[in-house]
């Protein structure tokens, strides 16, 4: 194996359909108008020296290395900006230009430092290779660039230097080497959109500085790699590359954090992980990254990671090491013992929406084949289970509409519950590259996230609802378009429903629907409203993209619809630029859903009763399957504390932190006889286990992950399992325990099941995405490559169909004792409940969850920036540290759920969506107080958990 090289083509491609024909050193080239010479020249196989340009940024034109000659027009232009025109003649290779490009390369390289033996970026330097490219042996002009860089003309150090910045825990700073060739500051503004970074000073002072900040770690940049991926030397690099050296092989794999799915280059040396590289080939994320993709892997060998199987009796003994063997035989003990004293269905699973989609498919199967019942469901209960119980009820298919590209051809976007620069930052970024170049925004969100306002980017209109009432102000948009005749009527017609849009329009047009009505229902000034729906009703494509902020709540599954019947009323469906796009949260959310984890759905959505889907199945498992849908993750609760459901196997999900109520799933689990956690470390929910079989990173196991736009993307194995085994091996084992066979070679076998299975993807395979590089599914014999856009033709359903969607208040109220609103959320540099990304230095930009609260409602209590706080509800109590921020409004406070310690689902409760059991985590009626530290409940928890984790000696199984 070797590193995989990627073609820079020097500037961006040309989306131009009109083609141009010219002459490049002899050789006739036909590329798209707007093309440059030098990617026109690349193309046809000739590389022409450069510095400042790449693929990933607009053409600069400032190293002046990549001049050419064109016959007929006088001097040397820059090949990068200048474009390409029909009968042009090139010449990129003259004894002119030779000279030229010499004289540019001693300039620069007698100011540059020339430790290239010990340079971390020795064999993956641009200018080391221009230098050997252009030919250059002499330095004129002497190669002591150090005479610049550190010392003024008579020796003295230059106070205007730039030190060495070694602030950031991923990457250096080394001014001494920058070229200032301004390719960083460039891809930080229009590849990241952050423009944190500079050109500073002027002459030979001139450096990248990070704006106004000292260092990098104190600027506007948010790590995302931009910056080191650009830079052409060794000025920005990873301590990874310095500490460990240059890689010497690398593969193509997918990220395992947030559900946009970006493709990276992990490269190696044996197996130890020098880097992640985003690819460029990647079609979800396009060749960038965030700080957790780009930077946070090192959880995969962090000192916790447990990597031996462990058994106990009861939950406050120690836990024992033992073979995988004996961990088997134990739980599988444990659970058929569970079954023959509380019967068949007293035990079952939940999947993970972090593992595999044949992970996942391989849980659901032993639950439904080996189990005997249908008691499995998956972490989407608790975020996304609203998403598609409304988009399968209004369009026919429990997923989004679009693919990402599909952003670059909208013109109004509106973002609902969702704050894509910190949940889903990639494809935030490309979001916000549309907005500069002229798309209108609309933001519906309690707080001034990000987008409301930022560098380049505002929204048009704010809507900064109370929590709770998304579906009024759906509703009352949909009122505007309806009464001031903005309805797209051709596309109803014909698309649509007729009469159930009737009975919809009248519903919507009602008073009570009003934007002023609803004004006060939702404290969001009316003609703020009106202008939104406008905008997005005639304002050309428009797209939609929300988040948990729409589905965890009460009435999550109707604003989804609510959102469906917006875009269906003004056609903004089945074409690139619009649609209904949910943004998942874990990176096979998607997938899990698909894979048939849910307990009344087989994998492809197909309903458990349906006698000819249950034949198929029972066919290819040789076993008999249970009719009648099983329990939620929430009736497993229950029936846990009722003393019906006694055994349960987890797998990859913290239900313990993730959940809500966090008092009621300690009860449900202390009430259980067996439960089961596969996992890397020994999260919340292992406290209460009696079983714990490792877990394997997304580094050491084959498969495949699906997006949030549907794009199956294959995972590959870079290095052996540290714990023996891949998830899947570990899932056949407990099932062979169990009686219950499952037998593959590989994971790619697991997948041609899926497909023999599941209609969406009977063209899938791992063949098709080795050839393809991904797929979005359905990829069947009618889309034979996937299906990049939904309902182009009509909806998947037929006819699109339009849902009355009443406003009913959540039953959660404020009050004299709980005055305001809690509302949850995500931060960039954490990951869900932080068990990966809290074992890597991204605790230095988030090191524990803190309550932001308005000034105004802080000063009431007396509450100060950094104070300790007393958050209580009807739930529970925790404390923690303020934030005053005026990012929330007054009556509202915000907190993100990363630390386990903070326990901030303690305070949440248990309403829950109407037809799905979401809970609502966006909406608890709290009080905030002062308060001297963490509560005693919370260090009782803390002592709790580190007995919990006790580890008795290696006892290995009997031979």
């Amino acid at each position: 194996m070797s590193l995989i090289h990627e073609t820079d083509y020097g500037t961006p491609r040309s989306k131009s359909e009109t083609m141009v024909t010219l002459t490049i050193d002899g050789q006739s080239i036909t590329v798209p108008e707007g093309t440059s010479i030098m990617r026109a020249a690349m193309e046809a196989g000739t590389q022409i020296p450069k510095l400042c340009a790449t693929d990933m940024v607009d053409a600069f034109g400032s190293c002046r290395l990549c001049l050419v000659e064109v016959e007929g027009r006088n001097g040397t232009p820059a090949s990068c900006t200048t474009p390409v025109a029909a009968g042009l003649v090139v010449h990129t290779q003259t004894e002119r230009l030779k000279k030229i490009r010499k004289g540019v390369m001693e300039l620069y390289i007698s100011d540059h430092p020339l430790d290239c033996l010990t340079c971390a970026a020795n064999g993956d330097c641009e200018l080391q290779d221009m230098a050997g490219a252009v030919g250059l042996r002499d330095v004129r002009y002497g190669n002591q660039g150090e005479n610049h860089v550190f010392a003024d003309a008579c020796g003295e150090a230059n106070p205007a230097w730039l030190p060495k910045d070694e602030s950031n825990p991923y990457f250096t700073y080394d001014p001494s080497k920058c070229i200032v060739c301004s390719r960083c500051v460039r891809a930080c503004e229009e590849v990241q959109g952050t423009f944190a970074l500079t050109i500073s000073g002027r002459g030979f002072d001139s450096r990248v500085s990070p704006g106004m900040s000292e260092s990098f770690l104190g600027s506007e940049c948010v790590s995302c790699g931009a910056c080191v991926q650009a830079c052409p030397t060794a000025t920005l690099t990873e301590k990874s590359v310095i500490e460990i050296g240059q890689p010497e092989h690398s593969a193509v794999t997918t990220c395992a954090y947030c559900g946009v799915g970006c493709t990276f280059k992990a490269e190696m040396r044996g197996e130890e992980v020098v880097r992640m590289v985003p690819y460029k080939d990647g079609k979800a994320n396009r060749g960038h990254s965030c700080v957790k993709g780009r930077f946070a892997w090192g959880y995969a060998t962090h000192k916790e990671r447990i990597l031996k199987p462990m058994i106990r009796e009861t939950i406050d003994q120690p836990w024992r090491e033992v073979s995988y063997d004996e961990a088997f035989t134990f739980a599988a003990k444990k659970m058929r013992g569970i079954q023959a004293k509380y019967g068949r269905d007293s035990i079952g699973g939940i999947t993970s929406s972090r593992c595999t989609n044949e992970e996942t498919y391989l849980v659901q199967k032993l639950i439904r084949g080996g189990f005997g019942n249908n008691n499995v469901d998956t972490c989407a209960r608790v975020c996304h289970s609203p998403t598609g119980y409304g988009l399968a009820t209004t369009f026919g298919t429990s997923a989004g509409t679009q693919d990402f590209d599909s952003v670059e051809d909208s013109d109004v976007i509106m973002v609902i519950g969702a704050n894509p620069t910190d949940a889903h930052p990639v494809f935030g970024s490309r979001m916000k590259k549309r907005l500069r170049e002229g798309a209108r925004l609309i933001v519906v969100d309690p707080r001034k996230i990000d987008l409301v306002k930022s560098a380049h980017v505002e929204a048009d209109y704010h809507l900064p609802l109370l929590p709770g009432t998304n579906v009024a102000i759906m509703t009352a948009m949909a009122h505007v378009i309806v009464t001031e005749g903005l309805v797209n009527e051709a596309f109803v017609r014909e698309r649509c429903d007729w009469s159930e849009f009737q009975d919809w329009a009248e519903f919507v047009s009602q008073e009570k629907n009003s934007p002023e009505a609803i004004a006060k229902i939702s404290g969001v000034d009316a003609e703020a409203i009106r202008g939104a729906a406008r905008l997005y009703a005639t304002g050309g494509n428009g797209a939609i993209y929300y988040g948990l902020g729409v589905t965890e709540h009460s009435q999550g599954s109707t604003t989804v619809i609510a959102i469906a019947n917006l875009a269906m009323a003004t056609g903004n469906i089945g074409r690139r630029g619009v649609g209904v796009n949910p943004l998942r949260g874990q990176n096979n959310v998607q997938g899990s859903c698909d894979m048939g984890s849910f307990p009344h759905e087989l994998p492809g959505y197909r309903h458990i009763s349906g006698d000819a889907v249950r034949d198929q199945f029972e066919a290819m498992w040789n076993v008999k399957l249970n009719p009648e849908p099983g329990l939620r993750i929430p009736n497993m609760f229950d029936s846990a504390i009722d003393g019906t459901f006694m055994g349960l196997y987890v797998q990859g999900e913290d239900i313990l932190q993730s959940d809500p109520n966090t008092t009621h799933v300690v009860q449900a689990l202390s009430s259980m006889e067996c439960v089961i956690v596969q996992d890397l470390f020994l999260n919340e929910t292992a406290n209460y286990a009696h079983v714990f079989l490792p877990g394997s990173t997304f580094l050491e196991k084959d498969g495949t992950f699906t997006n949030a736009e549907r794009r199956i993307q294959r995972v590959r194995k870079v290095m052996t399992p540290r714990n023996g085994l891949a998830d899947w091996e570990v899932t056949i084992g407990l099932a062979k325990a169990m009686g219950f066979e499952m037998k593959y070679n590989h994971p790619s076998e697991i997948m041609d099941e899926i497909a023999a299975l599941t209609p969406t993807f009977t063209g899938v395979s791992y063949q098709k995405l080795e050839e393809m590089g991904s797929v979005q599914w359905p990829c069947n014999e009618k889309f034979p490559e996937g299906s990049p856009i939904m309902h182009v033709d009509g909806f998947v359903r037929g006819k699109g169909k339009f849902v009355v969607t009443e406003y009913v208040a959540t039953d959660e109220r404020t009050g004299p004792r709980f005055p305001l609103l809690l509302t949850t959320g995500r931060i960039l540099s954490q990951y869900n409940v932080g068990a990966q990304t809290r074992r890597t230095d991204n605790v230095v930009w988030h090191g524990e969850d803190v309550l932001e609260i308005h000034p105004h409602d802080a000063e009431q209590r007396g509450i100060r920036d950094g104070d300790w706080v007393r958050l209580i509800s009807r739930a529970g109590e925790t404390t923690l540290h303020a934030l005053i921020s005026e990012r929330v409004a007054p009556g509202v406070v915000y907190t993100t759920f990363h630390h386990p310690l903070t326990q901030a689902n303690v305070i949440t409760t248990d309403y829950s969506d109407w037809a799905t059991n979401c809970p609502e985590y966006k909406v608890t009626a709290v009080q905030v107080s002062q308060s001297n530290g963490p509560s005693d409940w919370q260090k009782a928890y803390d002592e709790q958990a580190r007995n919990s984790r006790r580890i008795s000696p290696v006892v290995e199984a009997a031979e």
